[in-house]
């Protein structure tokens, strides 16, 4: 109903930031913020090995009372990787995210990784396809035509 992912990595792009298992949550952190991202895939050797995310600082290093600067990524990241294909739908890939309690999925084609979408990235999708939507019906209840 409101397009396939490949449509969301369009919008966004497909760079994914990455940070390698070693590196400590401090810096990690300032990766993320440095780059306006809630996670960071962790890569070891050219292999996904993680996720490193905002829930993880939270969870496993801010509430276990862990210090940042002396924790490694490795030690706190998600390891459970989710992901969808350009070709999934968007609201499929949003179900996916609620029935799994995630918030990033990788998009994968076979092995190669085309990109990975956040729950927020769905979610401005998807309004932004209602606004359009809104529009059009707002235009054909006052009898405009599109031109298309």
């Amino acid at each position: 109903m409101y397009g396939l992912v490949s449509a969301v990595l369009q919008e966004k792009g497909h760079h994914v930031f990455t940070v390698a298992p070693a590196t400590t949550v401090r810096q990690a952190v300032r990766a993320m913020n440095e780059h306006g991202v809630g996670c960071l895939l962790v890569v070891e050797g050219g292999r996904r090995v993680g996720l490193f995310t905002e829930r993880d600082v939270l969870v496993r290093v801010v509430d276990a009372g862990l210090e940042p600067a002396h924790t490694s990524v490795s030690r706190v990241m998600t390891t459970e990787l989710n992901h969808v294909t350009p070709g999934t739908a968007v609201d499929e890939a949003m179900a996916m995210m609620t029935r799994r309690r995630c918030r990033h999925l990788l998009v994968m084609e076979g092995e190669r990784l085309a990109g990975l979408v956040s729950i927020g990235d769905l979610t401005r999708h998807v309004s932004l396809a209602q606004e359009d939507h809104i529009q059009r019906m707002a235009e054909y209840i006052r009898g405009v035509r599109s031109e298309a």
